[in-house]
């Protein structure tokens, strides 16, 4: 199958070859022979129902330094490209969603992976609460009286941004910590969206894991493992991948949210799983595809872009 797809992202200049997902979909599309274009989401244009973008060629290898080249860019009418993989990093915030009202003017005829307008509205620590058996307990608010009570019923909390990504703003909360106040005051003047807090889990010492769904289907995990003194797991923070399979709970998990992932269009999806509850959805770039390859050799990319392909014949 020969596709012109445009990629959707931040610079490829802050590529990390060794673990950025969009790269290695983007080696991928090229051993396919596929076309491949880049375009930031600020290039994005909407003359009368026509979305335009600026798009440059590029081309992707696995050389440090010297892995995607740029060509000259131009305005392309985004009706005319096959795919758009929709991979800019968060915040989710008013950007992010004006984004997928504009791709919402292309899809489907334009397949936009993942589907924008269930990008838009399955938020990764709202979404959660559609699968209520699945979650820890959970609080959304902007009540501190809420969150002081919250606390004194489950003594051991998590508070973060609701819209947060990377495990920014993320703080564990233990009882009697006298710091509660002063995160609030915080959250309460950087963000106008609620703050959400959770029950801390004590098996994140063990790892957070991280399972990647295809098409509704789980396709392989790893495990995160915070670093010594840390509450948070986020590679982004220091925390540490490990190989790791799924257990019975993680399969009925994904069992549970799979149809749904699959009905919405929402094609490459990655959860969080800590213990047997899960903590979030990941709709917006998830990532963790180049480190399960590595420990299970498979490749995962090549199952996305299948996924992606049965879309496009049917």
């Amino acid at each position: 199958m020969t596709l012109s797809v445009a990629i959707q992202m931040d610079p490829v200049s802050t590529i990390n070859i060794d673990g950025d997902s969009s790269f290695i979909l983007g080696l991928e599309a090229q051993k396919r022979g596929y076309t491949l274009y880049h375009y930031l989401a600020r290039d994005l244009s909407m003359k009368g129902t026509k979305v335009y973008a600026r798009c440059r060629p590029v081309t992707f290898r696995r050389e440090q330094g010297n892995h995607a080249t740029l060509g000259e860019a131009r305005l392309m009418d985004l009706a005319d490209i096959d795919v758009i993989l929709m991979r800019q990093d968060p915040p989710f915030d008013m950007s992010y969603i004006t984004a997928t009202h504009l791709l919402d003017h292309v899809h489907p005829e334009t397949l936009v992976v993942n589907d924008p307008t269930w990008v838009r509205n399955c938020p990764e620590k709202l979404f959660i609460a559609e699968f209520p058996d699945l979650m820890p307990p959970t609080l959304i608010t902007n009540d501190l009286q809420e969150i002081k009570a919250f606390r004194e019923e489950h003594k051991d909390i998590i508070v973060k941004p609701l819209y947060g990504n990377g495990g920014a703003g993320v703080f564990h909360i233990k009882p009697g910590d006298e710091n509660l106040n002063s995160v609030y005051e915080l959250f309460d003047k950087h963000y106008r969206e609620p703050i959400i807090a959770q029950l801390y889990l004590p098996d994140v010492r063990k790892g957070d894991k991280r399972i990647i769904l295809i098409d509704g289907k789980p396709a392989g995990a790893i495990n995160r493992v915070p670093a010594d003194g840390e509450a948070r797991s986020n590679m982004h923070v220091g925390g540490r991948p490990d190989p790791i399979g799924l257990t019975e709970r993680d399969h009925e998990i994904c069992a549970a949210i799979g149809p749904t992932l699959k009905e919405r269009g929402l094609i490459f999806v990655g959860i969080d799983v800590i213990g047997d509850y899960m903590t979030e959805i990941n709709v917006t770039s998830p990532t963790g595809i180049q480190e399960i390859n590595r420990f299970n050799g498979v490749t995962l990319e090549a199952d996305v872009w299948d996924a992606i392909e049965e879309k496009l014949v049917r």
